[in-house]
């Protein structure tokens, strides 16, 4: 097994080896992330590629995840196993985030903010929160359920609400990132 989709494992409840494996397919949140991590594994045409992305495929519109497969996406990657609609176009992802459900991080379209998100380490994002834009996420950031983003945040920060605040705290995803690697 890769060591990206082991680090994604063990951040679903701990789950490690061959049984840990199993048990986490059963969750659609990893699942997808496995289909995910082996299609950019596998070359389009290998006839591995093309059983993953049709696997992929199928999984995408019943669970309605979407990522992008030109995101770069570290490891540990945590999406919930909540169904419902999640779209993550070409953004960086660092290592051990957590995506909520009904979550879009999407791309700004004109202007200053043209182009997509790079979000850093540690950073959990709350259900239905909308991140857009060319914008820089630093480590160990907090997204509150329902916020919109369009703008920088620094580091250890907390932001909420829509249109969303900063609030400065020390540390604020240490309840939130479980089983970090």
């Amino acid at each position: 097994m890769n060591q990206v989709i082991k680090a994604d494992l063990y951040r679903h409840f701990g789950f490690h080896g061959i049984r840990g494996l199993i048990k986490g397919l059963s969750y659609p949140g990893f699942r997808y992330t496995f289909l995910y991590r082996k299609v950019t594994m596998h070359r389009k045409k290998s006839l591995t590629g093309i059983i993953y992305r049709l696997l992929l495929k199928r999984y995408r519109f019943k669970y309605g995840f979407e990522i992008n497969k030109e995101a770069q996406i570290g490891q540990g990657f945590y999406l919930t196993s909540h169904i419902g609609s999640v779209v993550i176009g070409q953004v960086r992802l660092g290592k051990n985030c957590n995506i909520g459900h009904l979550v879009t991080i999407g791309r700004g379209i004109s202007g200053a903010r043209k182009g997509f998100a790079s979000i850093g380490d540690n950073v959990w994002i709350g259900a239905g929160s909308v991140i857009i834009g060319n914008i820089q996420i630093g480590n160990n950031v907090l997204i509150a359920p329902n916020s919109y983003v369009n703008f920088d945040v620094p580091d250890d920060s907390v932001v909420h609400g829509n249109p969303a605040r900063i609030i400065k705290a020390k540390n604020p995803t240490a309840d939130y990132i479980n089983y970090a690697v």
